[in-house]
């Protein structure tokens, strides 16, 4: 009886629990109770109802299981661009720590674009995730989507790139002393007129790793013109892009320190056809010690950012939010690592 009564089940839906009562002829609260070896079922049904369950190939619905319970074990990522290295890396550590507290993630790119950013957000909301961690489009400079999220009281972490004004849990990397750092080392190895690309002010990372330039410079009295500082969007074209402007323009530069690791490419790989040897006529460093970096010829000066430390963490500031009361909300700061590599190591002049 059982077998011919599968057949109608023969679709492409989903197996339902409702689906497994009717042939068998019993209710759906007993073939739950029998699915999760629950009191009050006989040990000949419980068999029954396993054995169809894996015949017909069904699949509990966790989200609807969970969504009873008032959790839906499910966590919503939205970065910028998965093609990067750093978010990357960033949502391997959210995944580790979520997959150990058994939770799953939904990953949201927004292709550095506030529209579809905006519309994430909506979808997540939806999906009635227990919580978001986000890092913000490069065309962000509105909130308004993000305060949804708090108004409906759902645990909401930025990292990297951070909204200043919302007072939510963030974490970072301390992205002036990257800079700073970074310039002063090239400062150290005999570079004088250097150059930043930057990204734009209103966004937390580029704002510090510019006045960690502007600092490093200052404090070896190197003077910085205007147009010492061009802002792009930080991909490898604008890099190539921006270099070329540069020497258009009849500037001189010895030196490039680039907010990103892909301008910084760009414009390393452009001075290379204009036959500048590097480093020794013009260095460049990078910021995110993005793996392309170390493998190139001269390998980058980066900054690395502790990318898996940084998502482990958001995921633990959500499992701590997400506990009773809710906390005040944490900031925490990682410390870069300055990672010098040949593009900046030339003998320093005096």
């Amino acid at each position: 009886m059982v077998r011919q009564k599968t057949s109608a089940f023969q679709s492409s839906k989903p197996v339902t629990i409702k689906d497994l009562a009717e042939i068998l002829h019993t209710t759906p609260s007993t073939v739950s109770r029998a699915l999760r070896d629950k009191k009050g079922v006989g040990e000949k049904r419980r068999k029954q109802v396993k054995d169809l369950a894996r015949k017909m190939n069904y699949q509990p619905n966790t989200v609807a299981s969970g969504l009873r319970k008032g959790k839906s074990r499910t966590l919503g990522v939205i970065v910028p661009r998965v093609n990067r290295d750093f978010f990357s890396d960033v949502i391997a550590g959210i995944e580790e720590v979520a997959f150990d507290h058994k939770y799953s993630i939904i990953i949201c790119q927004t292709h550095d674009q506030l529209d579809r950013e905006k519309q994430y957000v909506e979808t997540l909301l939806s999906a009635r995730v227990d919580g978001i961690l986000a890092s913000l489009s490069l065309e962000t400079n509105t909130y308004d989507h993000f305060r949804k999220i708090l108004n409906a009281r759902i645990p909401l972490i930025f990292f990297d790139r951070i909204p200043a004004e919302m007072d939510t849990s963030r974490i970072v990397i301390d992205d002036f002393e990257g800079a700073y750092r970074a310039v002063k080392h090239m400062i150290d190895n005999g570079y004088r007129r250097i150059i930043h690309f930057a990204g734009p002010d209103y966004l937390n990372v580029y704002r510090n790793r510019k006045e960690g330039y502007l600092a490093a410079m200052k404090s070896c009295n190197l003077p910085v013109e205007e147009d010492m500082i061009i802002h792009n969007n930080l991909t490898l074209e604008a890099g190539r892009k921006s270099m070329e402007e540069v020497l258009n323009k009849g500037m001189v530069p010895d030196a490039l320190f680039s907010a990103s690791d892909y301008a910084a490419l760009g414009a390393l790989l452009f001075m290379q056809e204009k036959k500048f040897d590097i480093p020794g006529q013009f260095g460049v460093a990078g910021f995110s010690n993005e793996k392309f970096t170390s493998y190139i010829n001269p390998s980058l000066t980066t900054v690395d950012q502790h990318s898996r430390e940084m998502g482990r963490y958001c995921t633990e500031l959500f499992l701590k939010e997400s506990i009773g009361e809710k906390p005040p909300p944490s900031k925490i700061m990682l410390s870069p690592e300055l990672l010098i590599r040949k593009s900046t190591q030339r003998k320093s002049k005096q």
